[in-house]
């Protein structure tokens, strides 16, 4: 039996509200328990506010004075309180208290109010274990029988992986990040994951990176990265062995990724990748943190306070995230 921890994300926004409304399936789930960190009294209000009686078991993690905090509105005591279930969920895992970390979303602009400044749960997870080869995927499963994905039947056996080079940052700064080593090192993670995920000894996951410039640079006539920095990393990349293709169009490398000629993409800044799997499968899509000693799955949505406490909120990624969460534990076991 695995024990998973979901933190409550912002309480202000609906990530108490989905843990809420997706509390009784998350006890179908097989071979785990889950336990949420925040604030029992938000999480009540959360279950009277989606209509379940269920007793959601809630670890207090934070101060009164959230419970003041107005729906939709971005205030430091929301920050702190997201902050400290995180730190507490982080601590619990690194202690094997619990075995994976599920995370509802968080409000960045709470958070640094609250004087944290972290772009996100990426960088706190990474900090915090004190890893410094880290990306951030967002991985939509293979198994096409729920509802929220525009693809069915496709997006490869295995499912597909989307990971980043680059992460929460100005477009502007991005052309400094993106070198030689931090292309190579999220190649080598996204094989890691997907061996994992394919659970076959020896098959080698079908990895496509992307081109940072139009035309994949068009041979350098729209900007040389791919000759200078992309290429050679997939080159280094498939010197080891691995089963890598590219730099490919940006603009088309999902239509092959969806129709399954690779089990994972790596692509080069947020929005490259974030809006193509997105639109393949919002609602089951899971934001996954790799290179962690431990395990950390997130909703891939954020807090929207458009919607916040209405009643309203999908709960489809919050399950997915915590299946995959389930699943990496094995694996890990």
């Amino acid at each position: 039996m695995k024990t998973i921890a979901i933190t409550m994300g912002d309480p202000a926004g609906i990530g108490p509200e989905i843990i809420a409304a997706a509390w009784e399936q998350l006890q179908t789930i097989p071979g785990c328990r889950v336990v949420v960190y925040g604030h029992p009294e938000i999480m009540r209000r959360a279950a009277e506010l989606r209509n379940t009686n269920a007793e959601i078991d809630c670890l207090t993690c934070c101060s009164d004075d959230v419970l003041d905090v107005p729906p939709g509105t971005i205030d430091p005591r929301s920050g702190r309180a997201a902050y400290s279930a995180i730190l507490q969920a982080i601590n619990d895992a690194q202690r094997n208290v619990v075995d994976a970390i599920v995370t509802a979303p968080i409000h960045k602009a709470a958070l640094h109010r609250a004087g944290y400044h972290y772009p996100g749960h990426t960088e706190i997870f990474a900090e915090r274990c004190g890893v410094e080869n880290y990306a951030m995927m967002l991985f939509l499963g293979a198994d096409d029988s729920r509802v929220g994905c525009i693809c069915p039947s496709v997006c490869g056996k295995h499912g597909l992986a989307v990971v980043h080079v680059t992460l929460h940052t100005a477009m502007r700064t991005i052309f400094e990040q993106i070198t030689v080593e931090s292309v190579h090192a999220k190649i080598r993670l996204i094989d890691e994951f997907m061996r994992k995920i394919i659970g076959q000894n020896g098959l080698s996951p079908r990895v496509g990176v992307c081109s940072l410039n139009p035309h994949a640079g068009e041979e350098g006539l729209f900007g040389d990265e791919e000759i200078r920095v992309i290429r050679p990393a997939i080159d280094r990349a498939i010197a080891e062995g691995l089963y890598v293709e590219g730099p490919l169009p940006a603009d088309t490398i999902m239509l092959d990724a969806r129709a399954g000629k690779y089990d994972a993409v790596v692509a080069m800044f947020h929005d490259q990748g974030h809006i193509a799997l997105k639109l393949l499968g919002m609602y089951r899509a899971v934001n996954i943190t790799l290179g962690l000693p431990i395990v950390r799955t997130s909703v891939a949505h954020g807090t929207a306070f458009d919607k916040a406490w209405q009643g309203i909120a999908d709960a489809g990624s919050l399950l997915e995230a915590v299946r995959v969460a389930v699943k990496l534990s094995e694996a890990n076991a």
